[in-house]
């Protein structure tokens, strides 16, 4: 049967779900056999993906399935190094030519053989005029794509690129059988779909004939969404899962202390304000924005959404791992009160406004943190309104344009400014981007800084960058988080990638293992 998923899997018995939460559900059913399925991966998800079609970005729980499904010519191995992937090899005959070898063992899994058709196909797809692939703009550098022969591709660039190889990474480039129907997109990765109940869990099965032999380890991944983070992490302890993402902040001591559970965590993934630029009104003054950013205190907000585990974001994001320092004092909100209501009366709004702040009830990191914002705001006269949809609902109301301001939590993915491109360049709408923000002064150093092979030119081109971002005030960074998986002690192999890779940690699955 189809889902609106966008992937078809094998008919399988529905589970009627009436009058109780999908995730209550799960964690009531009848706990497998771990003797009768020893390699059966049982991981808690945070959401029940929205979309899991391969071009699409609709949260991390929908990124996470799809990296066991899809793989693109480039990505990571399990210790997070960029690595070929579909590709076998990749050569440069000059700074805007990159011809990639296709494995001459990479099929997908009908059977096919990938090959530089598919390829072709797959860029053409992403870049079509009606694409709502989520790299569609940050993809605009190439040129042309050709098929040189079967197991040959070549690509022609605008420009240089200095992060083309990290693009082809991401979790939304995964190369696609050039046959499949548009409701079933047909992929190569380890993992082909199984079978899935809706709103509840999707099942995974390793690929015999994946091209990195020996992998996957497990036979199969049970994806079991537990919208709920206290009975996503009681479903740890009790063994229902092996797995979980997002281990809720109040529980990391006592995790930490476990002899029978551990963590994989990092810094990276950052909590920010996103505005509605397109609607006329006081939020289209880039001084009322900054004024929002001296308003919050961040310290409340990392101690009351993540029980402490952050630290405050002031300025442009450089992620941990960067090549560059990014630290300009000038550049920074820190909080001051006094400023933000002096900004607002000169703006003309002395006593406030009132307006919409859109999060989400499915995280509770979203809706703390939107409380927090919510009573900062007042204090500076602005009468903010919370509306806490669900997740899928949230993603919808980012791309429409629903909201006034937005409570966001999104990393980059990959650790460089550049990674920055989808949230800020302008382009088609999406969810993680301030609804109708356009600036050819910020447009124009993201593209100079992509294009510019040398480091040091970098270095001052992202310099650019942070301030014209604390001028412009595409968005309001709050706090970087510290964001952590929990698993079972006998969980092997699954490392969290470190600072904005850490989207991308879901690669690591091809190695984890059950002992």
């Amino acid at each position: 049967m189809t889902h609106a998923s966008g992937t078809s899997f094998p008919t399988t018995r529905r589970t009627v779900l009436v009058g109780i939460g999908a995730g209550l559900t799960a964690l009531a059913m009848p706990r497998p056999s771990r003797a009768a399925a020893a390699k059966s991966l049982r991981y808690g998800l945070s959401t029940f993906p929205p979309s899991i079609k391969p071009w699409e970005n609709t949260g991390a729980a929908a990124n996470t399935v799809k990296l066991t499904m899809y793989r693109g010519l480039m990505g990571y191995d399990g210790k997070a190094k960029l690595v070929p992937e579909v590709a076998e090899s990749i050569d440069w005959p000059d700074d805007k030519t990159a011809v990639f070898k296709l494995r001459a063992n990479a099929v997908f899994h009908n059977g096919k053989p990938v090959t530089s058709k598919d390829v072709v196909y797959t860029f053409t797809q992403i870049q079509a005029p009606d694409s709502t692939a989520y790299l569609k703009n940050a993809l605009t550098n190439i040129a042309k794509v050709e098929a040189v022969d079967d197991h040959t591709v070549k690509f022609s660039l605008h420009a240089p690129s200095a992060v083309f190889t990290q693009l082809l990474a991401n979790y939304c480039a995964g190369i696609v059988w050039s046959g499949s129907a548009a409701d079933n997109p047909i992929g190569c990765g380890p993992y082909k779909p199984k079978s899935q109940e809706r709103g509840v869990h999707i099942d995974v099965e390793k690929f015999a004939d994946f091209y990195e032999k020996g992998r996957p380890m497990c036979d199969t991944i049970r994806f079991i969404a537990y919208s709920d983070e206290n009975l996503r992490y009681a479903a740890l302890q009790t063994g229902d899962v092996d797995l979980i993402e997002y281990l809720p902040w109040a529980q990391f001591d006592a995790v930490s202390k476990s002899k029978a559970l551990k963590m994989a965590a990092t810094t990276g993934p950052f909590m920010l304000l996103l505005f509605n630029v397109a609607k006329k009104g006081p939020l289209q003054d880039p001084k009322v924005r900054q004024a929002i950013g001296y308003a919050i205190k961040r310290e409340d907000v990392i101690d009351a959404a993540f029980a402490g585990h952050g630290t405050p974001l002031f300025g442009f994001p450089n992620p941990e791992g960067s090549p560059f320092k990014l630290d300009d004092a000038a550049s920074k909100w820190t909080y001051d009160p006094d400023k933000a209501k002096a900004m607002l009366a000169k703006a003309g709004y002395a006593s406030g406004f009132p307006c919409k702040l859109l999060a989400t009830s499915t995280y509770g990191m979203h809706q703390d943190t939107a409380s927090i914002v919510q009573a900062y705001l007042q204090m500076i006269g602005i009468q903010a309104t919370l509306d806490l949809p669900d997740w899928a609902s949230r993603v919808k109301a980012g791309k429409d344009g629903d909201y006034d301001i937005a409570v966001h939590g999104l990393g980059g993915y990959y650790n460089d400014p550049d990674s920055m491109w989808p949230l800020l360049h302008s382009g088609p709408s999406n969810y993680t981007r301030s609804f109708g923000f356009s600036s050819k002064t910020i447009d124009g150093l993201l593209e100079k800084g992509r294009t510019t092979t040398d480091e040091a030119k970098r270095q001052t081109i992202y310099e650019d960058l942070a301030k014209a971002y604390f001028e412009e005030v595409p968005q309001v960074p709050l706090n970087w988080r510290v964001q952590a998986d929990a698993l079972h002690d006998n969980v092997s192999g699954f490392m969290a990638f470190p600072g904005w890779l850490n989207s991308s940690s879901a690669y690591s699955l091809d190695d984890t293992d059950l002992g």
